[in-house]
């Protein structure tokens, strides 16, 4: 069975720090694009940054660049969002999705544009809350 869970969520004061990890099992993440998604009632869900399979290209929603970072481990069949300068808005559940892209997904720009069940892969998320 193909999963992916993340962890690392949790309670966090304004201008802290987080990292959250998703882990993918029953695959290798070494075939598969890595992106990451937050969901709140307000803005809905959006992507936010997504990183190809061997992490020679990323790209960043305009609302993170400079404050997020999308890395992945493939040995480890792990990937990463590290998070900084951590604002109330950015409170969400953060899910991560994995797709191997082609022919379906043209590249690593276009599937931050997919819609989270449009992705081969997906997880439950993990909460953040960013809160004095």
């Amino acid at each position: 069975q193909l999963q992916v869970v993340e962890s690392g969520g949790g309670p966090v004061q304004p201008g802290g720090s987080l990292r959250l990890s998703c882990v993918a099992s029953g695959f290798s993440l070494d075939d598969y694009a890595v992106a990451w998604f937050r969901q709140t009632p307000k803005r809905g869900r959006e992507a936010i940054a997504c990183i190809d399979s061997v992490a020679n290209t990323t790209y960043y929603k305009q609302t993170v660049k400079g404050r997020f970072t999308i890395s992945r481990d493939n040995a480890k069949n792990t990937a990463y969002l590290q998070l900084k300068g951590l604002e109330p808005e950015d409170s969400a559940t953060y899910h991560c999705a994995a797709d191997r892209l082609y022919p379906r997904i043209e590249n690593v720009q276009a599937m931050c544009l997919m819609p989270l069940g449009y992705l081969e892969v997906w997880g439950d998320g993990t909460l953040v809350t960013v809160s004095s």
